[in-house]
């Protein structure tokens, strides 16, 4: 397909402003960042109507003699901004980037992609603070209000954009994007949710699918209930995890217990206390229960943080100082240091209703608290009650996303991560299974929420060999 057919210009790269600094320890980025955008229908049903930009960044390949084509990556979410992770953590990509352009895009509905709004950010350090694990009934009325009241505010704010949000649209916009950049297939980078992305873009233009990597797999064809309890348990054995590695470090280090499931006791005493007195922070804000356990929840996505997990849990107990937790909380709440947020709370919740049609009430939630606790004590609580997200939606959705089955595509390599608290493993297969074809499975036995990213030197050499000579590895590898 031409450009002029697809009706998509190329890209007028400029220089690039506003961009994150990457976090400190992290690859140096590369230099020569530029940033475009591309117009894409508004409705893809109409494609001479309203258009809206779908923001791109772009790393030159450093090596534009050998150069293979255009990288796109997704870093996950839903609603995770692509321009600014890719700004942040382009230097983890160099030995692609030296063939590839790396490329980064926000979605539709996110960052600088005709973001979707709901509440300002005096409003969402109380919604994230509110107590979601409630355990009175007040605390639940107070709980199912201010899930409604959300839920309206994102219709008075973003009404006009949330019929068109979703992963079949980002999948179109994603074959406009390839079109724009002047490659015949894509090649494509995926982790989390950009694997659920992925699978969609493969089923619906299996023709056009280059090399992809699918790293920390969604399993697509499970609903949003069994999705929640899987997640649960993840978090929670990533917590067993990490209480077994603290307690190893002995008594000075991790004044939490001597083995881990007392560190994981530890951890729900003081998650516990929370509810019933937060803590003070340096920053005048409190730490409450929700945002404690939100800060539990953001270190076991990498073991790199889990010296932070510790720190923080001691000086909650030695200091009554909530500081450190409340900083990890913020990261996975998308809070910015200058208080301000990113738009992740609304365009998750927004793409994530749009693609699927599960509407839970309150009596559903109540009956499924049982599961929940014994599948997570510390997380199960609250990772019920947030089944309610969708509940009121005013937008029905639709589960045509969840269809990934794309036998006739190139090979695509899945990857996925043992100890993954956020997208269990038991999911990596399931896609697999799902995509049929060639697909080919990668596995990490190791800790964290995905592979590559954990810098494991095997899966790099795996997945560099498959994206840089096409060399898929053998089904059934693992590297340990």
């Amino acid at each position: 397909m031409s450009i002029s057919a697809a009706g998509v210009r190329p890209p007028e790269w400029k220089r690039c402003t506003g961009l994150p600094s990457p976090p400190p320890g992290t690859a140096p980025p590369p230099t020569g960042f530029r940033c475009a955008t591309v117009r894409v229908p508004l409705d893809h049903a109409r494609p001479s109507g309203e258009k809206i930009g779908i923001a791109l960044i772009k790393v030159p390949a450093t090596e534009p003699r050998r150069r293979i084509g255009s990288l796109v990556f997704n870093f996950g979410g839903p609603g995770g901004e692509g321009v600014g992770a890719l700004a942040q953590a382009a230097g983890q990509y160099s030995d692609l980037g030296a063939r590839y352009d790396l490329v980064g895009f926000d979605p539709r509905g996110v960052g600088r992609s005709a973001p979707v709004t709901c509440a300002g950010a005096r409003q969402l350090d109380e919604i994230t603070a509110r107590d979601d694990s409630p355990d009175t009934p007040a605390e639940e009325k107070a709980y199912i209000g201010g899930r409604a009241a959300y839920v309206k505010q994102c219709q008075a704010r973003s009404g006009r954009l949330l019929p068109h949000v979703g992963t079949l649209n980002a999948a179109r916009d994603l074959d406009m994007i390839r079109v724009a950049l002047g490659d015949e297939k894509l090649h494509y980078f995926g982790i989390s949710y950009g694997t659920w992305l992925g699978g969609a873009y493969a089923h619906r233009f299996p023709g056009r699918v280059g090399r992809a990597v699918l790293d920390a797999a969604v399993d697509t064809k499970i609903g949003s209930r069994d999705l929640a309890l899987q997640q649960a348990a993840g978090f929670q054995r990533a917590l067993g995890a990490f209480g077994a590695a603290c307690a190893r470090l002995g008594p000075k280090a991790c004044p939490l217990g001597n083995d881990g499931p007392s560190v994981v006791r530890s951890t729900a005493r003081i998650l516990a206390g929370l509810d019933r007195r937060p803590l003070k922070t340096s920053g005048g804000r409190e730490l409450t229960q929700s945002l404690g356990t939100t800060g539990v929840a953001a270190a076991l996505y990498s073991r790199d943080a889990w010296p932070y997990l510790a720190q923080g849990l001691v000086d909650a107990v030695k200091r009554r100082d909530g500081s450190l937790l409340l900083a990890l909380a913020d990261v996975l709440n998308g809070r910015r240091q200058d208080g301000t947020y990113s738009n992740l709370s609304a365009a998750n919740t927004a793409i994530t209703c749009a693609d699927g049609t599960d509407r839970h009430t309150p009596a559903d939630v109540r009956r499924l608290l049982p599961a929940f606790r014994d599948a997570s004590p510390i997380f199960g609580t609250s990772m019920a009650w947030a089944l309610l997200q969708c509940t009121g939606w005013p937008v029905k959705g639709d589960d045509a996303a969840r269809e990934v089955s794309a036998p006739s595509a190139a090979p695509i390599l899945v990857v996925g991560n043992t100890g993954d608290p956020a997208t269990p493993y038991a999911w990596a297969p399931a896609l697999t299974r799902a995509l049929g074809g060639r697909a080919t499975l990668l596995t990490l036995q190791g800790e964290g929420h995905g592979a590559y990213d954990t810098g494991d030197l095997c899966v790099r050499a795996r997945v560099n060999a498959y994206l840089l000579d096409g060399a898929v590895p053998p089904a059934g590898t693992t590297c340990a």
